[in-house]
């Protein structure tokens, strides 16, 4: 009797003695964050908040402006005479910025030689030395930014143009910060007469005739 419980007690010592089994792989896919996908994905999402920010800062900043003009109107100033030439007004910038701040006194110049000139070209600048999308798209901003000011006052967007160019075509010293203060701008071109378009055709046979 002693004997069958002495063998009972070992297979029981020896089953509890045994290793406990390995844990299994999990087999769900794993996801590395550091793939070229996973990276170029945060890379826009990235993009797209910040042109998110630009966009509502730029927004805020038309809408101050058109706020100072709905002021003005109000105040019943009086509108100074327009040029009877063609006419172009130079909006300076700070570094790398494109939101324009004029202050009363140049909008109250602005604005109604703008609302009688048939044409009106915005050329955005930047004191840039070589072409880039950076300065593309500082320049191209400069230039919007001008154009959403003219129309949040009233213009008709179908009498605005609007051009840009990275770098070149300086008005100032590019070496000095003062010529580089100078050539960050947007030239505002307000055209007494619209021009038409004639062939070359035309030109030819002297029937376009200067006034």
């Amino acid at each position: 009797m002693r004997t069958l419980t002495l063998t009972a007690l070992l297979i029981a010592l020896t089953a509890c003695s045994s290793p406990p089994p390995l844990p299994s792989a999990d087999d769900a896919p794993l996801r590395p964050v550091n793939t070229p996908e996973a990276v170029e994905l945060q890379s826009c999402r990235n993009a797209l908040h910040n042109g998110r920010i630009e966009l509502r800062e730029s927004r805020e900043q038309v809408a101050l402006q058109a706020s100072r003009l709905v002021q003005w109107a109000q105040q019943g100033a009086t509108a100074p005479l327009v040029p009877r030439g063609n006419t172009v007004v130079t909006v300076r910038f700070a570094f790398g910025a494109h939101e324009a701040d004029l202050p009363a006194s140049v909008l109250q110049g602005l604005i109604p030689a703008a609302r009688q000139a048939p044409l009106i070209v915005l050329r955005g600048r930047t004191d840039g030395t070589r072409d880039s999308f950076a300065e593309a798209r500082v320049a191209r901003e400069r230039a919007n930014t001008i154009r959403d000011l003219l129309v949040a006052a009233g213009i008709e967007p179908t009498r605005i143009r609007t051009t840009y160019q990275p770098s070149g075509d300086h008005v100032a010293d590019n070496g000095s910060a003062g010529g580089r203060d100078l050539n960050r701008r947007v030239e505002i071109e307000l055209y007494r007469v619209a021009p038409e378009p004639v062939t070359a055709q035309a030109l030819a046979a002297g029937a376009v005739i200067a006034p």
